[in-house]
């Protein structure tokens, strides 16, 4: 009886939301905003190396740890995973991947893996031992980071959809192909020469034709008009489409899609090049250097807008002659040196 009582014990589970189930979504998150939809296009690429390339020209200072190396790898694994985590021993540990604990939202404790030639190895380590930078948190998960390509999915999945597809066709499709009547033969003849040119890209497919009159007479001229089996592409819109979700990435990465443009002269680039190191890449810099400073020990700031040249240069001299021209103006005028100085001072005060 003993035994039948223990076989007919039933075991309750919550099926709530708890500890578990968040730790479920998180990762289930984690894993399906790394599905790899749109990360091996040109456009994504491209963007992702503008991150990297900009943060590794980034001036730091305060610290010696935060090198052009380790830099370039924050700069990749926030573009690509919305997130970067580094043990900080003699210098930084780049994480492939970890488990974090948390309290009122913040992170206390890490179990972090680290990968070696060999086999990666596990350690675990406090908040204060890991550099742990995130961009685009949720309120629901502040202790996770979201990629670019994970908050636009829907372009993302567009973008992989629709080169998957122009993939397939220029992979698959016969073009250049064509099929042109012949007149009529043996069956045999026919089908092997039918045979001989099936599939070949660029090749004429001959076909009998049945437009040959009952009396045997000559094959009408219509018959030797060759009709294409290149797809029509146009009527699609895949063009237009291709480049809309393209713009649509480069946006979500924070890269003006004029950037890509074959028409683009050096004052579009420079303002591109502006836009992506003030509005993107400077407040990744601004929240890695708070977190560099609060586990590092020491003030770090790093300058993202000055090394990568993303200064209006010719705004500048044009503003210096200016200047020039209107201490000129003063000068003649019989203005004192105060007289300017006040005035330079309201006008700075005024704008």
């Amino acid at each position: 009886m003993g035994i039948l009582n223990w076989f007919r014990r039933t075991e309750k589970r919550s099926a709530a939301s708890g500890f578990t189930a968040e730790i479920i979504a998180a990762r289930e998150a984690y894993i399906s905003g790394r599905r790899g939809l749109a990360e091996l296009t040109a456009t994504a690429q491209s963007c992702v190396s503008l991150w990297e390339g900009g943060l590794s020209l980034a001036a730091v200072s305060g610290t010696t740890m935060l090198d052009r190396r380790t830099m370039a790898l924050i700069g990749r694994s926030l573009a690509l995973r919305g997130e970067s985590v580094f043990l900080i021993r003699d210098g930084l540990v780049p994480c492939s991947d970890w488990e974090v604990s948390t309290r009122n939202g913040m992170p206390v404790a890490y179990r972090a893996s680290i990968s070696e030639a060999g086999g990666g190895t596990t350690q675990t380590a406090l908040a204060g031992e890991v550099l742990h930078v995130r961009i685009g948190c949720d309120p629901v998960a502040p202790y996770c980071g979201t990629a670019p390509l994970r908050r636009s999915s829907l372009s993302a999945g567009l973008l992989h959809a629709v080169e998957s597809a122009l993939e397939e066709v220029f992979e698959l499709a016969p073009i250049g192909s064509q099929v042109v009547p012949m007149p009529e033969q043996a069956e045999t003849d026919s089908t092997a020469l039918g045979r001989s040119f099936r599939g070949q890209r660029g090749r004429v497919l001959l076909r009998e034709s049945v437009a040959v009159s009952a009396a045997g007479g000559p094959v009408p001229q219509t018959d030797w008009k060759p009709a294409s089996l290149s797809p029509d592409l146009e009527r699609t819109m895949s063009t237009e489409t291709l480049a809309a979700a393209r713009d649509a990435v480069s946006q979500a990465f924070g890269v003006l899609p004029a950037l890509w443009s074959n028409q683009a002269q050096g004052p579009l680039v420079r303002e591109a090049q502006r836009h992506l190191a003030t509005w993107t890449l400077s407040p990744i810099a601004a929240l890695l250097a708070e977190e560099a400073t609060a586990k590092l020990g020491g003030s770090v700031s790093i300058d993202v807008v000055t090394p990568t040249g993303a200064v209006d240069h010719g705004g500048r001299a044009r503003a210096f002659a200016g200047i020039v021209a209107a201490l000129a103006q003063a000068k003649e005028a019989g203005l004192s040196d105060t007289d300017v100085n006040d005035a330079w001072e309201r006008s700075l005060g005024d704008a």
